[in-house]
């Protein structure tokens, strides 16, 4: 009893899944049931997890830990997918996509995420990486009677297979040298580090680049994005990605402390890659997911600039970016589900032309979403590139900071073309005003959270330097 104490999420969340079922198997047409279950169950876990105690513990042959670090990564999942789950659920009836198992497969994923973000050991990360991949292979494909949608699982399914193969191959090379699977025990046999124990670096960091969509293994997240029905491609840009750059500083952090100048470099060139990619990429498109797509690459290299330091600031921006970033995304996907007109849900960015006049909110609330996108303050945005430019600069690697500052404005071209489309083009047929409070409401949580962060713009910054993360 003692343990279970430090497990009561990952417990409570497992039940909650196991009695989900049996709910959806007897009872018929249960969607709507289940959907709301599934909403208020994550909003009990957010009350679990803000009660527990963050005192580190490890359990299990210390191949569990709950500290800190893993509690606030667990918030920020379950956060960012309780508001998912509140923008998609009209969207998800309006394509006859409600099957009792969507909401389902999206707490088993969550709970694939827990498992992830509190490991310290190799077979515990291992099992809940592949827990969340199998739930995202079965929602990318939801949509079975959509060929887009079964093009975007079938590949999303092959591609991120044979990433999982190359993080296992690295796995067991680690283990191979260092005689362990426990992050710890790695990390006190990689101080005389072997070309072997770098090899298995170098394998493992391309698997969790794969998860988080960075360059140069971002091929599936374009196609995906696009294929996926809006309310998976939602859930695709935020949740997935929290947890992996969470998984990515704990080993970075852990197992690989003593070999920073080797991991370092390989970062280096990954946010480089993935930052430039984003801002040139994106220019040309004009599906709005697809556009998201390339900058979510865009954004995760600029997560990843704060890890490359190997510092403790440089962590906590990261943690920062990534968590500003979910706010941004959560806001910008409710403004897309807003963008129906007779009976279908719009995806080309041309149709936005002159919404301004007949939509001013939503296109308000886009222009406030997109400004912070692009890094302009005073949006939350601004803060978000600033914390990692400082631990980037602070570490003297200003040719990245550099690099970091030249795409970001490359990358305001995209964000303001849809903002002069919107507010300056001739208007074209009005959009279905949709009557869904959750909706709108998530919209004015994120749009009030990206204006007024400014006034206290260090209240993240504090909120991790006083959970003793590291």
């Amino acid at each position: 009893m003692i343990l279970i104490k430090y497990l009561v999420p990952e417990v409570f969340l497992s039940l909650s899944i196991f009695s989900l079922l049996m709910i959806g198997v007897f009872v018929k047409n249960s969607f709507n049931l289940i959907y709301k279950l599934s909403i208020f169950l994550i909003f009990l876990l957010i009350l679990i997890i803000l009660n527990t105690d963050g005192e580190t513990i490890k359990i299990f042959e210390e191949s569990f830990v709950s500290d800190h670090f893993s509690l606030f990564a667990k918030l920020l999942i379950l956060i960012s997918s309780f508001f998912i789950l509140i923008i998609s659920k009209q969207y998800i009836v309006d394509i006859k996509n409600n099957k009792f198992e969507y909401p389902i497969i999206v707490l088993l994923s969550i709970l694939g995420m827990f498992f992830m973000v509190s490991s310290n050991d190799l077979i515990l990360f291992y099992l809940g990486l592949e827990l969340q991949s199998l739930s995202l292979y079965i929602l990318a494909s939801m949509d079975r009677d959509n060929l887009k949608s079964s093009e975007a699982g079938i590949k999303y399914f092959v591609l991120s297979a044979l990433s999982s193969g190359l993080l296992l191959y690295g796995c067991s090379l680690l283990y191979g040298f260092t005689g362990s699977t426990n992050f710890e025990v790695i990390a006190s046999n990689t101080a005389d580090s072997t070309i072997g124990i770098i090899f298995a670096m170098v394998f493992i960091l391309v698997g969790l680049a794969f998860k988080v969509s960075a360059v140069p293994f971002h091929m599936w997240t374009p196609d995906v994005y696009e294929g996926s029905p809006t309310s998976v491609t939602s859930f695709f840009s935020v949740v997935p990605k929290i947890a992996g750059i969470v998984i990515f500083i704990r080993f970075m952090y852990l197992p690989f402390q003593e070999i920073l100048d080797q991991w370092r470099y390989i970062l280096v060139f990954i946010s480089i890659a993935s930052m430039i990619l984003g801002a040139v990429a994106a220019i040309g498109q004009n599906n709005i997911k697809r556009l998201i797509a390339y900058s979510s690459i865009g954004h995760i290299g600029y997560a990843i600039a704060g890890m490359t330091p190997g510092t403790e600031n440089g962590f906590k921006s990261t943690l920062i970016y990534i968590s500003i970033y979910a706010v941004m995304n959560i806001g910008a996907f409710a403004c897309i589900f807003l963008m129906k007109r007779n009976g279908k849900y719009i995806e080309d960015i041309q149709e936005l032309s002159g919404a301004s006049r007949n939509h001013p909110l939503m296109s308000l609330s886009l222009l406030i979403i997109l400004f912070s996108l692009a890094g302009i303050p005073p949006m939350a945005g601004f803060f978000a590139k600033f914390y990692v430019f400082m631990a980037v600069v602070e570490s003297g690697m200003f040719t990245l900071a550099a690099i970091g500052l030249v795409t970001t404005v490359v990358s305001a071209f995209y964000y303001i073309r849809i903002i002069k489309i919107m507010y300056f083009d001739d208007p074209k047929k009005p959009f279905e005003q949709l009557k869904d409070f959750g909706i709108y409401g998530s919209l004015i949580v994120s749009c009030i959270f990206l204006i007024s962060f400014f006034l206290y713009p260090s209240i993240l910054n504090e909120i991790i330097s006083n959970i003793s993360i590291f």
